[in-house]
């Protein structure tokens, strides 16, 4: 693994022209970048859905079936919280008060998350090394599935476009475990100077905020409550399975699609793109398939908006999108955008199904 980095000085026009004309909006409409009112209400309606029906499972004696349809309405809470309250706060667009953005980014902790490693793994690899085999662990090393051109290729792939979204709906089970796995992984990339060897603090953190999530999901729900070990784990799995399979689907349909670039760097580790360019290069829209639907998503079917501008908040994203397209077209840029979240779902499909039969695309 080596340290990547972005180099062209004829593309550097693009940014700094479009970093300008957004600035212009946010001036002329007089607003700041953060979400004000608008998430707040977002982040409590979203708070709301994961933790109100787990009060009421706790405590109104409702049958077995209506609970499993409230742990499911818990489901579609952690990925409204994942999506529209963490995922900006995290990234320091949630407020303009940083003690704001620490509290509501906090919250992933209650979805049995941890903070540190998404602020390295998303924040700093993802949005910096975008699609980039080895250092974007979104498409890298994957159980079972071959999201990178660059994973070796396995006669199981062949059929990973059937089973995908079943692993999909694994992704929230699997911060149980995968985030004491990243102490190793952030460890060996220190090596190369990509991030920083894994804080010790950060473990002792890791220790307590898991072990009070496991009291929460748990402990409180198996003992306050007279059900059996099978009726808790078929509530705590479904759960999990639709927060998982919702998130997933959102950050898959805008980096593995059609059209989303996957570049390898150079022997010296460069990326013959401006960083602003690779971004563009790498992520697509799904954006139109209604206000709603954007509202649900946290603005997330304007990826390209968001990886070009992380911190400013989502609610803008749909403003900023006809800016960000108009700029690409001056600069002959492909602006990649499949019109709504039914194309992008298809696009993804196809994409699984050639990487799991070709060794290019």
């Amino acid at each position: 693994m080596q340290k990547v980095k972005f180099q062209n000085k004829q593309q550097a026009a693009f940014f700094s022209t479009l970093r300008s004309k957004v600035e212009d909006y946010f001036e002329e409409n007089n607003l700041s970048k953060c979400g004000g009112n608008k998430i707040m209400i977002k982040a409590i309606f979203m708070l709301s859905l994961y933790f109100i029906p787990y009060v009421t499972i706790l405590t109104a004696g409702l049958s077995p079936a209506v609970n499993l349809i409230l742990v499911i309405v818990m489901g579609f809470g952690v990925a409204g919280v994942g999506m529209s309250v963490m995922h900006d706060a995290i990234h320091g667009s949630f407020s303009d008060n940083n003690l704001f953005n620490k509290i509501f980014g906090g919250s992933l902790y209650a979805l049995g998350g941890n903070v540190y490693n998404w602020e390295i793994q998303h924040n700093k690899l993802h949005h910096t090394y975008t699609n980039i085999h080895e250092v974007d662990e979104d498409i890298t090393g994957k159980f079972l599935l071959r999201l990178s051109f660059q994973d070796k290729k396995k006669a199981i792939h062949r059929f990973q476009h059937i089973y995908a979204f079943f692993l999909y709906s694994l992704m929230t089970l699997s911060f149980l475990w995968k985030d004491f796995k990243e102490i190793r992984l952030f460890n060996e990339m220190s090596k190369t100077g990509v991030v920083k060897p894994f804080p010790k603090k950060e473990i002792f953190k890791l220790l307590i905020t898991k072990t009070i999530y496991i009291v929460f999901i748990f402990v409180i729900p198996y003992f306050v409550m007279d059900i059996t070990f099978g009726q808790w784990f078929l509530g705590f799995m479904l759960m999990h399975c639709t927060a998982g399979l919702i998130l997933s689907t959102i950050f898959q349909l805008a980096h593995v699609v059609e059209g989303a670039h996957q570049p390898l760097p150079d022997d010296q580790g460069t990326i013959e793109n401006a960083w602003a360019v690779h971004q563009l290069q790498t992520t697509s829209n799904f954006s139109g398939s209604g206000s709603w639907f954007s509202w649900m998503v946290g603005g997330l079917d304007y990826q390209i908006e968001h990886h070009l501008f992380p911190t400013i908040s989502h609610v803008y994203y749909k403003d900023l999108s006809p800016i960000v397209a108009e700029t690409a077209r001056e600069f002959g840029l492909e602006y990649n955008s499949k019109g709504n979240f039914n194309n992008a779902l298809v696009s993804h499909v196809r994409m699984l199904k050639n990487l799991g039969r070709n060794e290019s695309y």
